[in-house]
Formats: C-alpha cells, structure tokens, sequence
C-alpha cells in the first residue's frame, strides 16, 4: 500500500494539509484500501461476542453471543463511507461518526440512507473534537486505520479529545499499521506511543493482523474513573 508523498510538507501546519491532500486523493481517484465496504471481524466480534453456534465471533451465529457489548454510544474516528457506523447502528448503537473528507461524508450520508438507520456524520478534524458536534460520554470508539496517519504533533490532542468524552470503562478498537508501512517518514502506530499518549487508559490486548505489511489490532479501555 502506498500513499502520495507528505515527506516534504515543511510545517506542522504543511504536513496536516498534505495528509489532507494525499487523503482527498484517495477518494477521487477511487475507493481507499482501508475503506473495503465489509465491517471487519475483528469489530464484530467486539460487538455480537463469541456466536454460541459456531464460535468465531464473527457474529455468524444466532444474535449476539457470549461478551456481547450491551449497545450505548460510540464515536467513529475516520469513518470513511460508512460501513461500519452504518453497521454499528444497525447492532443498536447511538452512532456519531467524523471524517476529515467531504466525499467520504456525503457517500457515508447515502449508505446510512439506504439502510434505514439513523447515524449522526461531522466532516471534521478527528483531532480537534472540541470544534465539532460530538460531546460525549461515549462507551465505544473505533479507528480503522485514522490514529495511524496522523501526523506526531496532532496525536496527543486526539487522545485527549478521546479521554475527555470516554465513560467509565470505555473501550478503544483501533486498527493501524506499523512504522515504515508507508512511504513516508511518519505514518504507523506502537503499542509502546499508546501507553504513552493514552493515560488513564489501559492497553488491554494486541492482535496482529493478517494483511502483508505489520499491522495491529489494538484494543484500549478507560480507566472508571
């Protein structure tokens, strides 16, 4: 996977324009590798628990299976299309999703359209929350390959925005490559920059994925405080 270069972007403020940039160039040119239109099992299983028929938590089973998540809010940082915020209202979710791309707003707007169901979309910048719509508490957020993208000095700030609208014990599902997946100087994620970003959270599990280069489940919770 390759992304249109941002090593010369100069500025704190250049390098936020140039993702900006490189990620509108994305959806006009065609859909991005990270928006692939099927919900991943991995949020899934998260949501429906372990299916009691057939034990992959998947949710292939009979509804919601042993660990479910009981629906309350959730907080979708880069939603993209709208897949998985459609996904998630449909699992009984209170459902806020923001994207920095307005093409990828107006085509998640759509999706949530045709499905039925109700999910609140802000076109905004996942690490300025406090500009946006988007009060919490929350019990659930998720990132399927947002945090990892961000440039350094805007990464404390989205962790902040997080633990401000965090309730007790949430939980944090976010999906994210390595260091030197991409071509650039920047982009990827370590269990090791969460610890340190996130206090008052706990990492709670890291699963590899499966895709060809490293990358990450990573699974946080919210102290109860």
């Amino acid at each position: 996977m390759t992304k249109p270069n941002t090593t010369d972007a100069g500025t704190e403020p250049d390098l936020e324009e140039a993702v900006h940039r490189a990620l509108e160039s994305y959806y006009r040119d065609g859909r991005p590798p990270w928006d692939t239109g099927v919900t991943p099992p991995e949020l899934a299983a998260l949501i429906e628990g372990r299916s009691e028929k057939d034990g992959t938590g998947n949710g292939a089973g009979n509804g919601a299976g042993n660990g479910a998540l009981p629906p309350g809010r959730a907080l979708e940082l880069g939603c993209g299309t709208g897949t998985n915020a459609v996904y998630l209202a449909r699992q009984g979710w209170e459902v806020v999703a923001v994207d920095l791309i307005d093409r990828a707003i107006e085509e998640a707007g759509r999706r949530a359209d045709a499905a039925g169901v109700a999910v609140r979309l802000l076109r905004g910048d996942v690490t300025r929350l406090d500009e946006l719509d988007a009060p919490g508490p929350f019990d659930l957020f998720f990132d399927l390959s947002c945090f990892c993208g961000i440039p350094p000095h805007r990464r404390d700030a989205y962790a902040a925005g997080l633990t401000r609208r965090a309730a007790p014990g949430a939980r944090l599902l976010m999906f994210g490559y390595g260091p030197g997946a991409l071509d650039d100087t920047f982009s990827g994620v370590t269990a090791d920059e969460l610890r340190a970003r996130f206090e008052g959270w706990e990492l709670v599990d890291v699963t590899p994925g499966t895709n060809p280069f490293p990358t990450f489940w990573f699974t946080l919770q919210a102290g109860n405080a």
